[in-house]
């Protein structure tokens, strides 16, 4: 047979021009910033936190070790983020349906708004809006949930008389991470396919049960990563919580007494001024364990939502 005269195409290299070699290798240069900068961070917190971590027990404030003076503040942090996670996550994922699709587009529109001006208030404005109306306004309810509900070691009481406990604190956390989770999940909500709730309508299905199908699946991934967003804000949440929580150490589940543990980002806010010597290295270890935690937090996020990148209106 004659030799095949046929040329292979010649594959020519696209030539980038000058403005996109300049955007990639800024973009490239900002993320390995944030890598550098997120290194140094862990580095400083390690290397101030080290004089704590090798100091013997008598060293260390409260003379029980590092263990002993880390873990209520620890304990703290989790139950009033993680609270007001509860709180806060079914509100904001209510709160985007309704804008997305149940409210007139004018209310959706301004409700969006009043949403997004919450980020805007400074926390300590919030700190003082909880230790001077919600926190009196609480006394009562309190009460009340000591003498109905005691047998529940949440409200297992006595009631503070003051109000400043930790239901309070977390309410302020919840309204403080709402309209960042509301944000997040509602553009997420935005985003379904059209045809998908279309579809889900023509076979019959009523409203609820087109957002069930069709918008609540797809936006799962958004939901859990705006959830961890707002968990990562008050896990590191500082002003509000000092100016609520009455503090008086040691672990305890009860929300409404007045034996309240401090959360390390407060305590470190409201010790570190007075604090020389080992006491300052103590208060940046605790800091290395918040940030050990957040970073978990984000990670654990990270891993959810890899998990559904490849889904979308097509598929």
């Amino acid at each position: 047979m004659p030799p095949s005269t046929e040329r292979k195409p010649v594959r020519r290299r696209t030539r980038q021009r000058p403005g996109d070699r300049i955007f990639a290798g800024a973009s490239t240069g900002a993320g390995i910033l944030i890598l550098v900068v997120l290194a140094g961070v862990a580095a400083f917190l390690l290397v101030e936190a080290w004089p704590a971590l090798v100091a013997s027990d008598e060293q260390i404030p409260g003379d029980g070790g590092l263990v002993v003076f880390v873990w209520p503040l620890l304990f703290g942090t989790l139950i009033s983020a993680t609270f007001a996670l509860v709180v806060a996550a079914p509100l904001a994922v209510a709160i985007a349906l309704f804008i997305t699709h149940y409210a007139p587009r004018r209310v959706a529109q301004t409700l969006g708004y009043l949403i997004d001006l919450l980020a805007a208030v400074p926390s300590i404005i919030y700190g003082l809006w909880g230790f001077t109306v919600l926190a009196p306004a609480t006394v009562g309810p309190t009460g009340w949930l000591s003498e109905n509900l005691g047998f529940i070691p949440l409200f297992q009481g006595p009631p503070s008389a003051t109000g400043r406990t930790m239901l309070v604190a977390v309410i302020v956390l919840a309204v403080m991470i709402l309209p960042i989770i509301t944000a997040v999940v509602r553009e997420a909500f935005r985003q379904t396919p059209r045809l998908h709730e279309e579809a889900s309508l023509a076979l019959g299905a009523t409203r609820w049960e087109m957002i069930r199908m069709a918008v609540l699946p797809f936006g799962r991934s958004s939901i859990v990563g705006a959830s961890m967003l707002g968990l990562g804000r008050a896990l590191g949440e500082t002003m509000a919580v000092a100016i609520v929580l009455s503090v008086s150490g040691g672990v305890s589940f009860n929300l409404i007494g007045s034996s309240n543990p401090s959360t390390i980002a407060a305590n470190i806010a409201l010790d570190f001024p007075e604090s020389t010597g080992i006491e300052v290295n103590a208060l940046i270890a605790s800091g290395l364990v918040l940030f050990a935690i957040t970073l978990l937090v984000n990670m654990a996020a990270r891993a959810v939502i890899n998990r559904r990148r490849n889904f979308s209106g097509a598929n």
